[in-house]
């Protein structure tokens, strides 16, 4: 199952395209609050000099400005890394891991010697995790979450104070039917909603393909479900 789901992995986890154009040297960003900044090298692999722009984006969920980068624009040689820093700007301790975004888009020289020239840029996304002073560093979070039936309703439960991520789909044992959540990520504390073609009578577990915290795909977690009542 983990080689049928292999490929769709590369697209529910990272947005990081094979071509020239800025790559970042990892898929996954992770600020440890005690160092209070991560840092991360990008390399320009295009033939000619870019403009870097670098921006922390939030997620639907968490609105709240939490670090800055810095430099948010810089030129980049052909072939040269520039390392860019995410430094945090918290106003209180952080109480569970927190989720961000950023994308590095290569910007390329607008005009060449003899004319216009149309540039195409790439643009990385890769996620970012603010990770709280103290909290152990769980290496596979997505053992924590609970799974739960109530009627023809399946609810995930994240009670951790761990971003847990996964792929869009999920196998219903022992059915071999498939769920579907609407997103790849569960935030600390959140419960998300399932969708199920087909009612839920006899299905006592889930097949789940998380992601590690550097976004590599693992082997498929079986958890059992937990049914209203039981």
């Amino acid at each position: 199952m983990g080689l049928l789901w292999g490929a769709s992995l590369c697209l529910c986890f990272s947005n990081i395209a094979v071509a020239d154009g800025m790559q970042p040297e990892t898929t996954v960003v992770i600020l440890y609050e005690e160092d209070g900044e991560a840092t991360i090298n990008i390399k320009n692999t295009d033939a000619k000099p870019a403009l870097l722009h670098s921006v922390v984006e939030n997620v639907p969920e968490d609105l709240e400005p939490l670090l800055i980068v810095t430099p948010p624009i810089a030129r980049v040689e052909a072939g040269e890394t520039q390392l860019v820093r995410f430094i945090s700007t918290l106003k209180a301790p952080l109480k569970t891991q927190r989720l961000k975004r950023v994308s590095f888009e290569g910007i390329p020289q607008a005009r060449a010697a003899g004319g216009t020239t149309i540039g195409i840029t790439l643009r990385q996304n890769l996620p970012l995790i603010l990770h709280p002073q103290g909290l152990p560093r769980h290496h596979t979070p997505w053992e924590l979450l609970k799974w739960r039936r109530v009627g023809g309703h399946l609810t995930v439960h994240n009670d951790s104070a761990y971003v847990v991520r996964l792929a869009l789909d999920v196998q219903l044992l022992p059915h071999m039917r498939l769920a579907t959540l609407p997103r790849t990520y569960i935030l600390p504390g959140e419960a998300l909603a399932a969708a199920v073609d087909g009612p839920l009578d006899g299905v006592i577990s889930v097949v789940i393909q998380p992601a590690t915290v550097y976004g590599f795909s693992v082997e498929d977690y079986q958890a059992p479900i937990i049914v209203d009542g039981a």
